[in-house]
């Protein structure tokens, strides 16, 4: 079972994510597997890359229930629930255990626990190296029409009012991609991840710079 936990947590997570919206959907959890993996191994010390793998594909089962209103928390809820997918599948108590401590402590909510062991280490840092790099960029933009969308109204805008010349918005720019981005990329606990982090960011600071040069202008049109 030990060798299999991994490809069993994804098919039992697959049904969860039919009503993801792109942000959080198995696509994600397949991006956050494999980083969080590639982490693993360039780790000194030993990593269950199983109860790591498992954990990657059920952390954010319980998004489309959050997004609905039909919970609260997310990761209690997944953690719950995949408590009862693996126990009917025959996995021993104490890695469900590990598996569960990682999906309750991979936010980065103030609400979240600290994650203890190094498998919750590298799937906190894997699940916000999601939110960097190119990659990241479309998935941050995707949170903000996910959010738009559920507020019913433009939650951020397209733009630099800094460099742009245009009227100030009651709404954020682009600008918060980047808060977002930084919060995250501080935040992280591995050596590996940080190292990541630091090229994923060189990336999004050199995006950034084109950006602001694409909309920057001179004098009235």
């Amino acid at each position: 079972m030990s060798q299999e936990l991994g490809s069993r947590a994804r098919e039992l997570a697959k049904p969860y994510y039919e009503d993801a919206l792109p942000a959080h959907d198995l696509f994600h959890a397949a991006r956050v597997r494999n980083v969080s993996i590639r982490l693993a191994a360039e780790c000194e010390s030993r990593v269950d890359r199983a109860v790591l793998s498992a954990a990657a594909w059920l952390h954010d089962i319980g998004r489309p229930q959050e997004r609905m209103g039909a919970i609260d928390d997310h990761d209690e809820w997944a953690a719950a629930e995949a408590a009862d997918l693996l126990e009917a599948d025959g996995v021993t108590a104490d890695r469900i255990d590990a598996v569960t401590h990682c999906i309750r402590a991979h936010s980065i909510r103030a609400s979240s626990p600290e994650p203890e062991t190094l498998e919750a280490r590298l799937l906190f840092d894997a699940d916000k190296l999601d939110a960097a790099g190119a990659r990241g960029i479309v998935r941050l933009a995707c949170i903000v029409g996910e959010r738009s969308g559920r507020a019913g109204e433009k939650y951020a805008v397209i733009d630099d009012a800094s460099v742009s010349g245009t009227d100030s918005s009651d709404s954020p720019d682009i600008t918060l991609l980047q808060e977002w981005a930084r919060e995250r990329l501080n935040a992280l606990y591995t050596a590996p991840g940080r190292c990541l982090g630091d090229s994923r960011r060189q990336f999004m600071d050199d995006f950034f710079a084109q950006f602001e040069s694409e909309i920057g202008v001179e004098g009235e049109r």
